[in-house]
């Protein structure tokens, strides 16, 4: 039996993967397509840490920068995507690396997208404005009774989505946990093999923490800078990239430097862990990948596909 066409390389930010799957391309020939949300968008480049050009010029790559951050990609959007360019790729018979953090576009692609109808604009304006009037925490309490998973899910402050998980319940009638229960998978069984890179957990933060001193030296500030002049909704999934809020309020005046360094650190770190979590409960055939101890994520050296 041959071996799948297509890998799948997840993990948490600055863990090395992209590094490995351009190892792999290297080796391979292979074509290296996004599975980050924020690597979507072109705005976001430096906050990203999206492929350099050079990487690009290297090896072919795929759905990076396609997006500009007053769009709202979905994981429905994104899959409709890629899905399109994996088939290309297979009636070619090239190699894919689909390579990424986020989590959900990998469960649409192994375990299944719900189909849910498109909920109206109007409805979503009118829980939008319910949000500010209610308040998160009675908005939070209506939406358990008619999601209690959602409501349970959730996490604090995350307004986007308990609009979403409410419209979607009042709109149709029926929970969204419900709807997402009821999938098929993207990909056929056997189509694919997954790697999850998973460093020692010290050496993640400490990978994280020294990756947001690179970007500030690449250009960090000027790309908030920019999207600060665009006057964006703060809901747009770009402007939740973690370092957009830590530097608008530095170019804001409200904190120097060093604070908003240190708290996009904190953000990354936090958002690595929450990555590495997630892996861990929802990957668990997954194989794992423990990249050795270098000075830089960018630095990793080639590590083998199947340890």
């Amino acid at each position: 039996m041959s071996q799948p066409l297509l890998t799948l390389i997840a993990g948490p930010t600055a863990s090395g993967k992209s590094r490995l799957a351009m190892d792999l391309a290297a080796r391979t020939g292979a074509v290296i397509l996004n599975a980050d949300s924020q690597q979507l968008y072109a705005d976001l480049r430096v906050l990203s840490a999206r492929p350099s050009a050079a990487d690009e010029a290297e090896a072919e790559h795929r759905l990076y920068g396609v997006a500009d951050a007053a769009e709202a990609w979905s994981v429905g959007r994104w899959s409709r995507a890629v899905m399109p360019v994996l088939a290309e790729l297979a009636d070619a018979g090239r190699p894919a690396l689909l390579v990424g953090g986020t989590g959900l576009y990998f469960t649409a692609l192994t375990k299944g997208l719900a189909d849910i109808p498109d909920v109206p604009g109007e409805v979503r304006d009118a829980l939008d404005a319910a949000f500010d009037r209610e308040g998160e925490t009675a908005f939070r309490r209506r939406l358990s009774t008619l999601d209690p998973a959602a409501a349970a899910r959730i996490e604090q402050g995350d307004r986007q989505r308990l609009i979403r998980a409410r419209a979607v319940a009042e709109h149709t009638g029926r929970a969204l946990s419900d709807w997402t229960a009821d999938t098929t998978p993207l990909l056929a069984p056997g189509s694919w093999t997954g790697l999850v890179v998973e460093p020692e957990r010290e050496r993640l933060y400490a990978n994280c923490d020294l990756r947001v001193s690179q970007m500030v030296e690449q250009g960090a500030l000027e790309e908030v800078r920019a999207l600060m002049a665009r006057s964006l909704s703060p809901d747009l999934p770009a402007m939740k990239a973690v370092g957009v809020r830590e530097f608008t309020a530095h170019l804001s005046g409200e904190t120097t430097l060093d604070q908003a360094i240190d708290a996009t650190r904190q953000a990354t770190r936090n958002y690595a862990k929450r990555q590495l979590t997630w892996f861990r409960n929802q990957t668990p055939g997954w194989k794992r990948v423990i990249p050795p101890h270098t000075a830089s994520p960018d630095q990793t050296t080639a590590f083998d596909k199947n340890p």
